[in-house]
Protein backbone atom coordinates (compact mmCIF):
# COMPACT_ATOMS: atom_id res chain seq x y z
CA UNK A 1 0.00 0.00 0.00
CA UNK A 2 1.18 3.53 -0.82
CA UNK A 3 1.87 5.61 2.28
CA UNK A 4 1.23 9.35 2.04
CA UNK A 5 1.90 12.20 4.44
CA UNK A 6 -0.22 15.29 3.76
CA UNK A 7 1.24 18.48 5.20
CA UNK A 8 -1.02 20.21 6.36
CA UNK A 9 -4.75 20.00 7.17
CA UNK A 10 -6.29 22.98 5.37
CA UNK A 11 -9.26 22.51 3.06
CA UNK A 12 -7.43 21.27 -0.06
CA UNK A 13 -4.91 19.25 1.94
CA UNK A 14 -7.76 17.51 3.77
CA UNK A 15 -9.68 16.81 0.56
CA UNK A 16 -6.58 15.50 -1.20
CA UNK A 17 -6.01 13.18 1.76
CA UNK A 18 -9.49 11.79 1.06
CA UNK A 19 -8.64 11.42 -2.65
CA UNK A 20 -5.47 9.47 -1.89
CA UNK A 21 -7.27 7.24 0.60
CA UNK A 22 -10.14 6.59 -1.81
CA UNK A 23 -7.51 5.57 -4.38
CA UNK A 24 -6.10 3.03 -1.94
CA UNK A 25 -3.37 4.81 0.02
CA UNK A 26 -2.85 4.99 3.74
CA UNK A 27 -2.73 8.67 4.67
CA UNK A 28 -1.45 10.59 7.68
CA UNK A 29 -2.57 14.19 7.86
CA UNK A 30 -0.36 16.65 9.74
CA UNK A 31 -2.42 19.20 11.69
CA UNK A 32 -1.11 21.86 14.02
CA UNK A 33 -4.35 22.20 15.99
CA UNK A 34 -4.96 19.44 18.57
CA UNK A 35 -8.73 19.70 18.08
CA UNK A 36 -8.36 18.84 14.41
CA UNK A 37 -6.13 15.85 15.22
CA UNK A 38 -8.66 14.57 17.73
CA UNK A 39 -11.64 15.13 15.42
CA UNK A 40 -10.01 13.35 12.47
CA UNK A 41 -8.93 10.37 14.56
CA UNK A 42 -12.14 9.96 16.53
CA UNK A 43 -14.87 11.31 14.26
CA UNK A 44 -13.29 11.30 10.76
CA UNK A 45 -13.96 15.00 10.20
CA UNK A 46 -11.98 18.24 9.97
CA UNK A 47 -14.37 20.55 11.84
CA UNK A 48 -12.46 23.76 11.12
CA UNK A 49 -12.24 23.61 7.32
CA UNK A 50 -14.63 20.90 6.06
CA UNK A 51 -17.12 20.01 8.80
CA UNK A 52 -19.46 18.26 6.36
CA UNK A 53 -16.84 15.89 4.92
CA UNK A 54 -16.52 12.39 6.34
CA UNK A 55 -12.97 11.15 5.83
CA UNK A 56 -12.15 7.52 5.00
CA UNK A 57 -10.92 5.24 7.75
CA UNK A 58 -7.48 5.13 6.05
CA UNK A 59 -6.93 8.80 6.98
CA UNK A 60 -5.43 9.50 10.40
CA UNK A 61 -4.03 12.71 11.84
CA UNK A 62 -1.11 13.75 13.99
CA UNK A 63 0.55 16.90 15.27
CA UNK A 64 3.99 15.29 15.02
CA UNK A 65 5.74 15.78 11.66
CA UNK A 66 8.16 12.92 12.31
CA UNK A 67 5.25 10.55 12.87
CA UNK A 68 3.42 11.78 9.76
CA UNK A 69 6.50 11.32 7.56
CA UNK A 70 7.64 7.95 8.85
CA UNK A 71 7.60 5.47 5.95
CA UNK A 72 5.97 7.94 3.54
CA UNK A 73 6.17 7.28 -0.20
CA UNK A 74 4.45 10.58 -1.01
CA UNK A 75 4.98 13.85 0.85
CA UNK A 76 2.11 16.12 -0.13
CA UNK A 77 2.76 19.82 0.48
CA UNK A 78 -0.36 21.87 1.19
CA UNK A 79 0.88 24.95 3.03
CA UNK A 80 0.79 28.64 1.99
CA UNK A 81 3.41 29.46 -0.64
CA UNK A 82 5.24 31.97 1.51
CA UNK A 83 5.56 29.44 4.35
CA UNK A 84 6.87 26.53 2.27
CA UNK A 85 10.61 27.21 2.55
CA UNK A 86 10.57 27.51 6.34
CA UNK A 87 8.43 24.40 6.70
CA UNK A 88 10.69 22.36 4.42
CA UNK A 89 13.78 23.31 6.39
CA UNK A 90 12.16 21.61 9.40
CA UNK A 91 10.59 18.69 7.55
CA UNK A 92 13.22 17.66 5.00
CA UNK A 93 15.52 15.84 7.49
CA UNK A 94 12.52 13.64 8.43
CA UNK A 95 11.55 12.68 4.87
CA UNK A 96 12.47 9.17 3.64
CA UNK A 97 15.21 9.41 0.97
CA UNK A 98 13.08 7.96 -1.83
CA UNK A 99 9.84 9.82 -1.08
CA UNK A 100 8.28 11.99 -3.80
CA UNK A 101 7.39 15.59 -2.94
CA UNK A 102 3.96 16.54 -4.32
CA UNK A 103 3.08 20.23 -4.34
CA UNK A 104 -0.56 21.32 -4.20
CA UNK A 105 0.54 24.94 -3.75
CA UNK A 106 -0.39 27.59 -6.32
CA UNK A 107 1.88 30.54 -5.70
CA UNK A 108 5.28 32.14 -6.26
CA UNK A 109 7.71 32.85 -3.42
CA UNK A 110 8.04 36.53 -2.60
CA UNK A 111 11.63 37.73 -2.64
CA UNK A 112 13.13 34.87 -4.64
CA UNK A 113 10.32 34.69 -7.26
CA UNK A 114 10.76 30.92 -7.18
CA UNK A 115 8.09 28.44 -8.17
CA UNK A 116 7.21 25.91 -5.50
CA UNK A 117 9.06 23.02 -7.16
CA UNK A 118 12.16 25.22 -7.28
CA UNK A 119 11.85 25.86 -3.55
CA UNK A 120 11.53 22.12 -2.94
CA UNK A 121 14.62 21.40 -5.01
CA UNK A 122 16.69 24.13 -3.35
CA UNK A 123 15.83 23.16 0.20
CA UNK A 124 15.75 19.37 -0.09
CA UNK A 125 18.14 18.63 -2.95
CA UNK A 126 15.53 16.27 -4.44
CA UNK A 127 16.00 15.36 -8.10
CA UNK A 128 13.38 15.68 -10.86
CA UNK A 129 12.16 12.13 -10.24
CA UNK A 130 11.15 13.10 -6.69
CA UNK A 131 9.20 16.30 -7.45
CA UNK A 132 5.65 16.57 -8.80
CA UNK A 133 2.81 19.06 -8.92
CA UNK A 134 -0.97 18.62 -8.89
CA UNK A 135 -2.93 21.46 -10.49
CA UNK A 136 -6.27 21.99 -12.18
CA UNK A 137 -9.89 23.09 -11.67
CA UNK A 138 -10.13 21.46 -8.25
CA UNK A 139 -12.24 23.56 -5.87
CA UNK A 140 -11.98 21.69 -2.59
CA UNK A 141 -15.67 21.77 -1.71
CA UNK A 142 -16.71 20.21 -5.00
CA UNK A 143 -14.06 17.47 -4.86
CA UNK A 144 -15.14 16.75 -1.28
CA UNK A 145 -18.69 16.23 -2.58
CA UNK A 146 -17.25 13.83 -5.20
CA UNK A 147 -18.47 15.93 -8.11
CA UNK A 148 -16.71 14.74 -11.32
CA UNK A 149 -13.53 16.67 -12.06
CA UNK A 150 -10.15 16.33 -13.71
CA UNK A 151 -6.69 17.45 -12.72
CA UNK A 152 -3.09 17.47 -13.97
CA UNK A 153 -0.20 15.57 -12.42
CA UNK A 154 3.02 17.17 -13.61
CA UNK A 155 6.59 15.98 -13.25
CA UNK A 156 9.70 16.13 -15.39
CA UNK A 157 10.02 12.40 -14.76
CA UNK A 158 7.35 10.53 -16.72
CA UNK A 159 7.34 7.51 -14.40
CA UNK A 160 6.87 9.74 -11.35
CA UNK A 161 3.87 11.37 -13.02
CA UNK A 162 2.40 8.00 -13.97
CA UNK A 163 2.87 6.63 -10.45
CA UNK A 164 1.22 9.68 -8.89
CA UNK A 165 -1.57 9.51 -11.45
CA UNK A 166 -2.39 6.02 -10.20
CA UNK A 167 -2.20 7.15 -6.58
CA UNK A 168 -4.92 9.81 -7.00
CA UNK A 169 -7.23 8.29 -9.63
CA UNK A 170 -10.72 7.84 -8.21
CA UNK A 171 -14.26 7.53 -9.52
CA UNK A 172 -14.69 11.32 -9.16
CA UNK A 173 -11.21 12.69 -9.96
CA UNK A 174 -9.55 11.90 -13.29
CA UNK A 175 -5.82 12.81 -13.38
CA UNK A 176 -3.87 13.48 -16.58
CA UNK A 177 -0.06 13.55 -16.75
CA UNK A 178 2.03 16.43 -18.06
CA UNK A 179 5.81 16.94 -18.23
CA UNK A 180 5.53 20.77 -18.26
CA UNK A 181 6.22 21.60 -14.64
CA UNK A 182 6.91 25.28 -15.41
CA UNK A 183 3.64 25.80 -17.25
CA UNK A 184 1.48 24.00 -14.70
CA UNK A 185 2.96 25.90 -11.77
CA UNK A 186 2.83 29.31 -13.44
CA UNK A 187 -0.75 28.75 -14.56
CA UNK A 188 -1.77 27.85 -11.01
CA UNK A 189 -0.12 30.96 -9.58
CA UNK A 190 -1.20 33.51 -12.19
CA UNK A 191 -4.84 32.35 -12.27
CA UNK A 192 -5.16 33.42 -8.63
CA UNK A 193 -4.18 36.98 -9.58
CA UNK A 194 -6.66 37.04 -12.45
CA UNK A 195 -9.32 35.66 -10.08
CA UNK A 196 -8.75 38.61 -7.75
CA UNK A 197 -9.50 40.89 -10.69
CA UNK A 198 -12.59 38.84 -11.62
CA UNK A 199 -13.84 39.18 -8.07
CA UNK A 200 -13.32 42.94 -8.19
CA UNK A 201 -15.46 43.13 -11.34
CA UNK A 202 -18.17 41.11 -9.61
CA UNK A 203 -18.01 43.36 -6.57
CA UNK A 204 -18.36 46.45 -8.73
CA UNK A 205 -21.44 45.00 -10.41
CA UNK A 206 -20.06 44.26 -13.88
CA UNK A 207 -21.53 41.43 -15.91
CA UNK A 208 -20.61 38.41 -17.99
CA UNK A 209 -18.99 40.27 -20.89
CA UNK A 210 -16.57 41.98 -18.53
CA UNK A 211 -15.61 38.79 -16.71
CA UNK A 212 -15.28 36.76 -19.93
CA UNK A 213 -13.04 39.44 -21.44
CA UNK A 214 -10.91 39.49 -18.31
CA UNK A 215 -10.53 35.70 -18.24
CA UNK A 216 -9.51 35.61 -21.89
CA UNK A 217 -6.97 38.40 -21.63
CA UNK A 218 -5.75 36.96 -18.33
CA UNK A 219 -5.09 33.70 -20.14
CA UNK A 220 -3.05 35.63 -22.71
CA UNK A 221 -0.92 37.15 -19.92
CA UNK A 222 -0.41 33.78 -18.33
CA UNK A 223 0.68 32.18 -21.59
CA UNK A 224 3.05 35.04 -22.51
CA UNK A 225 4.88 34.72 -19.22
CA UNK A 226 4.95 30.94 -19.41
CA UNK A 227 6.38 30.82 -22.92
CA UNK A 228 9.03 33.38 -21.93
CA UNK A 229 10.05 31.04 -19.12
CA UNK A 230 10.19 27.95 -21.32
CA UNK A 231 6.73 26.48 -20.79
CA UNK A 232 4.71 24.63 -23.42
CA UNK A 233 1.97 26.98 -24.73
CA UNK A 234 -0.45 24.04 -24.96
CA UNK A 235 -0.40 23.75 -21.16
CA UNK A 236 -2.30 27.02 -20.89
CA UNK A 237 -5.14 25.70 -23.05
CA UNK A 238 -5.49 22.68 -20.76
CA UNK A 239 -6.76 21.84 -17.29
CA UNK A 240 -3.95 23.55 -15.38
CA UNK A 241 -4.39 26.69 -17.47
CA UNK A 242 -7.81 27.52 -18.90
CA UNK A 243 -9.62 24.94 -16.77
CA UNK A 244 -8.34 26.22 -13.46
CA UNK A 245 -8.65 29.85 -14.57
CA UNK A 246 -12.34 29.51 -15.43
CA UNK A 247 -13.14 27.65 -12.21
CA UNK A 248 -11.30 30.10 -9.98
CA UNK A 249 -12.67 33.21 -11.68
CA UNK A 250 -16.25 31.95 -11.77
CA UNK A 251 -16.97 30.18 -8.49
CA UNK A 252 -17.96 31.73 -5.15
CA UNK A 253 -16.01 28.82 -3.61
CA UNK A 254 -12.79 30.44 -4.85
CA UNK A 255 -11.08 32.30 -2.05
CA UNK A 256 -9.21 34.60 -4.49
CA UNK A 257 -12.38 35.57 -6.34
CA UNK A 258 -14.17 36.11 -3.02
CA UNK A 259 -11.33 38.29 -1.73
CA UNK A 260 -11.38 40.37 -4.92
CA UNK A 261 -15.15 40.77 -4.63
CA UNK A 262 -14.72 42.33 -1.20
CA UNK A 263 -12.22 44.82 -2.62
CA UNK A 264 -14.57 45.60 -5.50
CA UNK A 265 -17.32 46.45 -3.02
CA UNK A 266 -15.08 49.04 -1.40
CA UNK A 267 -13.63 47.03 1.47
CA UNK A 268 -10.08 47.89 2.46
CA UNK A 269 -7.28 45.36 2.09
CA UNK A 270 -6.89 45.17 5.87
CA UNK A 271 -10.58 44.52 6.49
CA UNK A 272 -10.82 41.97 3.70
CA UNK A 273 -7.77 40.15 5.08
CA UNK A 274 -9.30 39.96 8.55
CA UNK A 275 -12.57 38.58 7.18
CA UNK A 276 -10.90 35.98 4.95
CA UNK A 277 -10.44 32.78 6.95
CA UNK A 278 -8.08 31.14 4.44
CA UNK A 279 -5.24 32.74 2.50
CA UNK A 280 -5.90 34.17 -0.96
CA UNK A 281 -2.61 33.25 -2.62
CA UNK A 282 -2.96 35.86 -5.36
CA UNK A 283 -2.54 38.66 -2.80
CA UNK A 284 0.97 37.46 -1.93
CA UNK A 285 1.96 36.24 -5.40
CA UNK A 286 0.94 39.18 -7.61
CA UNK A 287 4.08 41.18 -6.81
CA UNK A 288 6.68 38.44 -7.48
CA UNK A 289 4.78 37.41 -10.62
CA UNK A 290 4.88 40.99 -11.87
CA UNK A 291 8.57 41.12 -11.00
CA UNK A 292 9.19 38.00 -13.08
CA UNK A 293 7.29 39.50 -16.01
CA UNK A 294 9.20 42.77 -15.90
CA UNK A 295 12.54 40.99 -15.70
CA UNK A 296 11.63 39.12 -18.90
CA UNK A 297 10.06 42.06 -20.70
CA UNK A 298 6.60 40.46 -20.67
CA UNK A 299 3.53 42.71 -20.60
CA UNK A 300 1.00 41.73 -17.90
CA UNK A 301 -1.35 44.72 -17.60
CA UNK A 302 -4.05 42.95 -15.56
CA UNK A 303 -1.51 41.65 -13.08
CA UNK A 304 0.01 45.13 -12.88
CA UNK A 305 -3.33 46.71 -11.99
CA UNK A 306 -4.09 44.04 -9.38
CA UNK A 307 -0.68 44.67 -7.81
CA UNK A 308 -1.46 48.40 -7.68
CA UNK A 309 -4.82 47.79 -6.02
CA UNK A 310 -3.24 45.49 -3.42
CA UNK A 311 -0.02 47.37 -2.69
CA UNK A 312 -0.65 50.99 -3.73
CA UNK A 313 -4.26 51.41 -2.70
CA UNK A 314 -5.50 52.08 -6.24
CA UNK A 315 -9.30 52.00 -6.41
CA UNK A 316 -10.57 48.98 -8.39
CA UNK A 317 -12.67 51.24 -10.64
CA UNK A 318 -9.57 53.28 -11.47
CA UNK A 319 -7.78 50.03 -12.33
CA UNK A 320 -10.58 49.20 -14.79
CA UNK A 321 -10.28 52.67 -16.36
CA UNK A 322 -6.53 52.20 -16.74
CA UNK A 323 -7.01 48.88 -18.52
CA UNK A 324 -9.74 50.18 -20.81
CA UNK A 325 -7.69 53.24 -21.81
CA UNK A 326 -4.72 51.21 -23.05
CA UNK A 327 -3.96 51.51 -26.77
CA UNK A 328 -5.77 48.65 -28.58
CA UNK A 329 -3.77 46.30 -30.75
CA UNK A 330 -3.76 42.83 -32.32
CA UNK A 331 -5.30 39.99 -30.34
CA UNK A 332 -2.47 37.67 -31.36
CA UNK A 333 1.08 38.41 -32.39
CA UNK A 334 1.71 38.23 -36.10
CA UNK A 335 3.60 35.08 -37.15
CA UNK A 336 7.32 35.63 -37.48
CA UNK A 337 8.65 35.75 -41.01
Amino acid sequence: MTRAAVLCAGSWGTVFAKVLADAGAGVTLLARAPDIVKAVNHHHVNPRYLPGLTLPDQVSATGDAAHALRGADLVVLAVPSQALRGCLVRWAPLVPPSAVYVSLIKGVEGESRRRMSEVVREVTGAGPDRIAVVSGPNLAGEIAAEQPAATVVASRCEQTAIDLQGACWTSYLRPYTNSDLIGCELAGAVKNVIALAAGMLEGMGFGTNSVASLITRGLAEMARLGVAMGADPLTFAGLAGLGDLVATCSSPLSRNRTFGEKLGRGMTLATASIQQVQIAEGVRSCRPILGLARSLGVAMPITEQVERVIYEGLAPMDAVKELMSREPGREHRAPSA
